[in-house]
């Protein structure tokens, strides 16, 4: 178990664990108790009022971090001709076709996204057990099978992360490093829960979000006055 620092233990005290800060206050005192040795990640958990287990109750989406994610994600795409030199000339770090197949299942995979061309599809398929479950199979809903490879990848390296809820209705999200500033922080989480209100999906009764929390890797979480983060 990690020892608490007297400065820690002091910020931690800081923050009243059944109170509902403004969105602001609660920014504050998460950067304010990131305080391990590496920079850590600021992260949102939302609690909402639906069950995955029904279809029309699924929350999945895309969104870009306008400020983005202070994170280097490497991005794979299976493409072949001109869609693979646009892939690369777009930025992304590994590219093919059989070759690349190979290689995953061989269980390499030097990727964080994946990204494939339409006609890719059949082949990429076959790689549904080795990449599903590390959610990087290419879904068009989610505008990672298209023909528009290089802004696929640009948006991939640009700040885009994707969201998706589990099982007990908790979405969580990274938005950033403890050493961006607090107003770039913000407007990630807004962009977030923007897109998140956006994809409320059409089984979703009574109120949508219930609860959201702040926290760093390491660090006490913050509860969130709902009302003041999505501008009620």
């Amino acid at each position: 178990m990690t020892k608490l620092t007297k400065k820690s233990k002091a910020l931690a005290a800081t923050v009243e664990p059944l109170k509902l800060y403004p969105v602001d206050e609660a920014l504050s005192l998460v950067k304010a108790n990131a305080t391990a040795k590496f920079d850590e990640t600021i992260e949102v958990a939302v609690n909402l009022n639906v069950d995955p287990r029904h279809a029309d109750q699924m929350v999945r989406g895309m969104v870009t971090l306008p400020k983005g994610t202070g994170k280097t994600v490497r991005v794979g795409v299976f493409a072949r001709g001109p869609k693979a030199e646009e892939a690369l000339a777009a930025g992304a770090d590994v590219v093919g076709a059989e070759d690349l197949l190979e290689i995953v299942q061989g269980g390499t995979i030097d990727f964080d996204r994946c990204i494939a061309t339409p006609d890719m599809m059949g082949l990429v398929g076959r790689l549904g057990k080795v990449l599903g479950p590390k959610g990087l199979m290419p879904n068009p809903k989610l505008g990672t099978v298209t023909m528009n490879v290089g802004e696929a990848v640009k948006a991939a390296k640009g700040g885009q992360i994707e969201f998706r809820v589990e099982k007990a209705g908790i979405i969580h999200a990274g938005l950033g490093k403890a050493s961006f500033a607090q107003e770039d922080l913000k407007a990630n989480l807004d962009a977030f829960l923007d897109a998140l209100v956006k994809a409320k999906p059409s089984g979703a009764k009574g109120k949508y979000v219930e609860k959201i929390a702040l926290s760093s890797t390491q660090g006490k979480g913050v509860k969130v006055d709902p009302a003041t983060a999505l501008g009620a």
